[in-house]
């Protein structure tokens, strides 16, 4: 066959790192600049239908691409790519209108988002996915977590993102579901400039009562003023300590542990107010480009900088039983409103040059989201009884809370062509940082006595504390690619790769408590409020001292990390007519620590060979199968490793770390069938089998006072297997006639993934997540799910659209069947029933109009979502008996959007 070179270079000069051919190709069939305009509409944007041949190389950006036309042309990514992936272009991304990637992922097959931006491949929690940026790796600014949250990352700053689900040897063997890679935006064949803002609310929060509090007066913008800062002195008591636990003694006199309670900021962190109206949420962003031309090539630059404050409240339920079979009065028993303030801010710097034949690029990111919260709880917890008739008492609990998420990432690329020889060289460092000053909590007591609630800070239930949490993480990478065309009898490509990644992270939590050693404070001042109960004259008059109780469950601090060193080896050849085989084996070198201040700690050293292979078969022109079989691993998160208490806003569960967990190896298998009947349509179906050896589960367990808390610990194995069905159809309706309908056509796009999985349990040793050795039968059920994974998740999309403007309604149907969250605690010589969450049935409608106003393109977006009202309800079942740990309406939501494009 006639064998041409594709002339797409000037459409792949990147602001970012190397990108996948899926990437590339899905920037070039929906350019960025201006996506939104009326003279680049959707079907315009859909490349004429080409074959190509795809060769991959990198190691932790599988990015560098050669593509060789072969015959009758059919660009489709999906197609030609010899992996298995799904990909959404900018254009897809416009379609579903989601403000962050995390929601648009969930439109993807066999991917669901759980908790704060989590997103799981086919029912893996997100341990098994890797989050890569440009092909390199991300730092997060989690502390549960190694893998960073998506919903950190605005769809205006991404142009497209590429999910592969079958493993090859050119990413990094951390592979379980899949491998999310996001795309930055490209810099544009000519200058532009975009934008936007929206306005948006929803039926349970907009104009409704809410909880908040002062703060500082830079709250509104993401930043606080320093208000939340470390008093000096304590900060200095903090650093000098150690692990000694500061108390009155021998360095801290009474006089000293009174100085520290009255330096803190009492009353703006302290005093919750009811705000009756909450308001409505905004966001504006603004992205510009152009490039210039050069005696040997061309050079560019793009920028983005974006904005968004967004309420939310939740009216929740919490619950919680002791009971093995949930029977009788819940342990604890709260409704809790909660109102979270989130603020982002987010900017994209990318240069990119063109020298001949060679590219070169340099991207700069930073992303800033702060949580700022505040929630009030009325109930019971039986563990607080009320001394006249020893009934469970009355309590008022209040939480004042400011999250701060933070990274930043720097990439800078060479790809170097010398004919049929490419070179492929990158580097990157990233930092994320996570601050959460002055985690307050009061809980109040109600005294018949007094007739009012009460806190005398002495007694059960009565109390007040703060915390200090700081997390920073770096992650410094390399690596660099060779690849050969082939050009003989023999047609291919063969490459190899070296990689190296060092990931460092040290994290802190200091948590003090407020009391009064000469015991319980009087009814007149116990009855005050937070402000006031806390103020300089009450800590000097009563003695109210700070006493540190950081260590008391677990340790302060610890520093961890991550050094990987990898080399691997693939050839992607063509056996025969029709037949294509990718194979390739990956040696990964890993040594991973985490080092408490106190307790035990881990060290882990471990090599592998993950062995990969691919081989597809073109049935027809237009029909192939795949099969693919790889190995891989997927270590502990630092966070799982590590004993330190961490508070979860968005589950308000508190978790901790298990010292003794180990790596899990995976065995992964699939045979896909694939139909591209018709120009960018087509139907595929697939089978797929995971093994998993030592998977970690999320497990439950009460610690003192009857607090729900959640570890980690290493089941003995587990099996996973599936089925997903895609399917995108493009219905003309032109054949209705009349000009309305000449040029609108419906778009069909729809999937459903099933997916069985369970876990295989013996009498085996574990070490639980209290670190007490328990058989993994008492721990885990054998047959269970694993957590996280959904039997059923199907979606829908159905979209109105014109082909020779902007012009879109879409429909957008999200279903995923319950998931277990968390093992069941073990009660005595029996275990509770699993946690789970419903997701439900969610129905979003998008709509999308190009207009022009005073001749520049417009864009006016409006969006409809959960219309079917559909709450959140994580609980316990057994037989009759329900326990809700988390039960609220979400609400419906409403956002208008107007975008510029010049």
């Amino acid at each position: 066959m006639m064998k041409t070179s594709l002339a797409f270079g000037r459409l792949l000069l990147l602001s970012s790192a190397l990108m996948t051919p899926a990437a590339v190709f899905a920037q070039a069939a929906a350019p960025d600049a201006p996506a939104a305009s009326t003279s680049t509409p959707p079907a315009a944007a859909e490349p004429e239908e080409e074959q190509v041949e795809i060769s991959t190389l990198g190691a932790s950006a599988p990015s560098s691409k050669e593509i060789v036309v072969t015959g009758r042309r059919q660009q489709n990514t999906i197609r030609a790519t010899p992996q298995v992936i799904s990909v959404l272009s900018s254009a897809d991304i416009a379609r579903t209108g989601d403000g962050d990637i995390a929601g648009a992922l969930q439109r993807v097959t066999g991917l669901s988002v759980v908790g704060n931006g989590f997103v799981y491949v086919r029912g893996l929690g997100d341990r098994y996915s890797l989050a890569l940026l440009n092909g390199s790796p991300l730092p997060s600014p989690e502390p549960l977590k190694r893998v960073v949250p998506l919903d950190l990352f605005p769809t205006s700053i991404l142009a497209s993102s590429l999910v592969q689900k079958s493993y090859s040897v050119n990413y990094p063997g951390e592979f379980g579901g899949g491998v999310i890679n996001l795309t930055t935006k490209a810099i544009p064949t000519e200058p532009f400039l975009s934008i936007g803002g929206s306005i948006s609310g929803d039926s349970e929060t907009t104009g409704k009562l809410g909880y908040t509090y002062y703060g500082s007066d830079y709250d509104w913008f993401g930043f606080d003023d320093g208000t939340r800062d470390i008093p000096r002195g304590l900060k200095s008591a903090i650093k000098t300590s150690g692990t000694t636990p500061i108390v009155q003694g021998a360095n801290y006199s009474a006089a000293d542990l009174q100085g520290f309670a009255a330096s803190l900021n009492n009353a703006d962190t302290a005093l919750l107010q009811r705000n009756r109206n909450i308001p409505a949420n905004f966001s504006a962003d603004l992205t510009g480009g152009t490039s210039f031309e050069t005696d040997s090539g061309r050079v560019g630059v793009l920028a983005a900088l974006g904005f968004s404050n967004n309420w939310k409240t939740r009216d929740v339920l919490q619950q919680a039983s002791i009971d093995p079979g949930l029977a009788g009065i819940p342990q604890s028993q709260f409704q809790t409103v909660i109102t979270d303030n989130r603020v982002t801010v987010n900017g994209l710097l990318g240069f990119g040059a063109e020298v001949n034949d060679h590219k070169f690029r340099w991207t700069n990111l930073f992303i800033r989201d702060t949580v700022k919260q505040g929630r009030l709880s009325a109930g019971f917890n039986r563990s607080v009884s009320d001394p006249v008739d020893g009934q469970p008492a009355s309590l008022i609990r209040q939480n004042t809370y400011w999250f701060e998420r933070q990274l930043i990432d720097t990439q800078g690329v060479a790809e170097l062509r010398f004919g049929p020889l490419s070179v492929d060289l990158r580097a990157t460092y990233a930092n994320s940082q996570r601050e959460s000053p002055y985690e307050r909590s009061f809980s109040y007591f109600y005294s018949a006595q007094a007739n009012d609630y009460i806190n005398n800070l002495a007694s059960g239930g009565q109390s007040a504390d703060i915390a200090f949490s700081d997390l920073n993480e770096d992650i410094y990478a390399a690596s660099g690619d060779v690849a050969y065309k082939l050009d003989g009898a023999l047609t291919g490509t063969i490459s190899a790769g070296l990689a190296y990644s060092k990931t460092k992270r040290q994290s802190e939590r200091y948590q003090f408590q407020f009391f009064r050693p000469a015991g319980a404070l009087g009814l007149a001042v116990a009855q005050e409020r937070p402000d006031y109960l806390l103020s300089d004259y009450n800590i000097y008059t009563y003695n109210i001292q700070l006493r540190d109780i950081s260590g008391a469950e677990g340790s302060r601090a610890y520093n961890a990390g991550l050094e990987i060193k990898a080399a691997y080896g693939q050839a992607e050849l063509e056996l025969a007519t029709g037949l294509r085989l990718q194979a390739g084996v990956r040696y990964e070198d890993a040594e991973q620590f985490v080092a408490p201040d106190a307790g035990a700690g881990t060290q882990l050293s471990k090599s592998y060979l993950l062995p990969a292979a691919t081989l597809t078969y073109n049935i027809e022109d237009d029909m192939q199968v795949r099969l693919a079989g790889s190995k891989t691993v997927a270590r502990p998160q630092f966070r799982e490793l590590a004993r330190q208490i961490y508070q979860d806003f968005d589950s308000d569960r508190q978790f901790t770390g298990n010292p003794f967990l180990r790596d899990s190896t995976l065995y992964n298998g699939e045979a896909r069938f694939e139909w591209y009947f018709d120009r960018n349509q087509r139907v595929s179906l697939a089978g797929f089998y995971k093994k998993l050896k030592n998977p970690i589960e999320a497990a439950a367990f009460f610690a003192g006072g009857g607090v729900l808390r959640t570890g980690f610990a290493n089941a003995p194995e587990a099996q996973l297997y599936g089925a997903e069905l895609e399917l995108e159809k493009h219905f003309p309706l032109d054949t209705l006639g009349g000009s309305f309908f000449e040029t609108k056509r419906l778009v069909l796009i729809a999937n459903y993934t099933f997916t069985k999985s369970k876990l295989k349990v013996d009498n085996s040793i574990v070490i639980g997540p209290d670190l007490s050795p328990v058989a993994a039968s008492a721990l885990f059920r054998d047959g269970a799910p694993l957590t996280g994974q959904s039997d059923h998740i199907g979606n829908i999309q159905l979209s109105f659209e014109d082909t020779d403007k902007l012009s879109q309604l879409t429909f957008l149907f999200n279903y995923a069947s319950e998931r277990v969250t968390n093992r069941g605690p073990i009660q005595g010589a029996l275990s509770q029933p699993d946690i789970q969450e419903k997701p439900g049935i969610r129905l979003d409608i998008v709509g999308r109009q190009g207009f022009k106003l005073l001749n520049t393109d417009m864009e006016l977006k409006i969006e409809a979502r959960n219309l079917t009202g559909t709450g959140y309800r994580e609980f316990q079942k057994a037989g009759a008996n329900i326990i809700y740990l988390n039960r609220y309406d979400v609400g419906r939501s409403l956002s208008l959007g107007l975008t510029a494009n010049f």
